[in-house]
């Protein structure tokens, strides 16, 4: 049986997912995608999953697709590659977790690993962690969500020059422009990442869910109908057990017990 790629590994309502390719710069394979999309729909109906972390073996994050990388020219390659490399982006599979995802950051992500950081929620970085977008530079151009995620994270004139020119910025460039909320020393990353990610994991499972839905969906809504939906998912969680609970701890000066009912 071959060795996992994706490594899912879970704790105290948190869900670790672990590139696990180091000696090839956790390069995404047809292995990997398959892995990555079995496990984002199986953490999709964990109801004891409130948080998910995704970060890399080693000291890169994730270098980008095998199968790009390996492209021959247009006469030599084969369609089925082509094919495979179009189904199996891991971005659109993360993109669908419905909970909170951290992208912890602790090296190089470039091309669809830069797709896959731009898919999660938050991204946490390491100092030497390193951004970009490689593919023009071989005729091709971000096939897994670069072109829609990147300007709205960092805005459209910023994403149009780091992808037109295929240019690599360090972490320190990425915190300036957006693209991460923080930058720390690499020894301190995990920790870093595990508090918030514990922070997090202590509110209500529904309403974490409900915020991310509402943030992401509104994006693409007139303010107007971003506001009814924000309405319309308040409303629902007044429905819920977990807003009951949250009330009755407040007034008992208790950590609420949360069971996302």
């Amino acid at each position: 049986m071959p060795e996992s790629l994706a490594i899912l590994r879970k704790s105290n309502h948190i869900a670790k997912i672990t590139l696990n390719r180091p000696d090839k710069s956790n390069l995404i394979s047809l292995q990997m995608g398959q892995e990555m999309d079995d496990i984002c729909r199986q953490l999709n109906q964990d109801n004891d999953i409130y948080v998910v972390i995704i970060t890399g073996a080693g000291d890169v994050f994730c270098g980008g697709n095998e199968l790009q990388k390996s492209f021959q020219p247009r006469e030599k390659q084969n369609r089925n590659d082509v094919e495979i490399n179009l189904k199996y982006n891991v971005a659109a599979s993360v993109a669908g977790i419905e909970k909170p995802v951290i992208a912890a950051i602790n090296g190089d992500a470039l091309g669809e690993g830069l797709e896959l950081a731009l898919a999660c929620d938050i991204r946490i970085a390491a100092q030497n962690a390193h951004f970009g977008f490689p593919e023009v530079a071989s005729g091709l151009i971000p096939s897994d969500g670069g072109t829609q995620r990147l300007p709205r994270i960092i805005g459209r004139g910023k994403a149009l020059e780091l992808i037109l020119t295929a240019e690599i910025i360090n972490a320190a460039e990425g915190l300036e422009t957006g693209l991460v909320t923080k930058v720390v020393p690499a020894e301190s990353l995990i920790s870093e990442v595990d508090t918030l990610a514990k922070a997090i994991a202590s509110k209500a499972p529904i309403s974490l869910r409900y915020i991310k839905e509402a943030i992401l969906k509104g994006l693409d809504l007139t303010i107007e109908q971003g506001l009814r939906l924000e309405a319309d998912l308040y409303f629902l969680l007044h429905t819920t057990s977990d807003r009951t609970e949250g009330i009755r701890a407040f007034q008992q000066k208790r950590p609420p017990e949360f069971k996302e009912q």
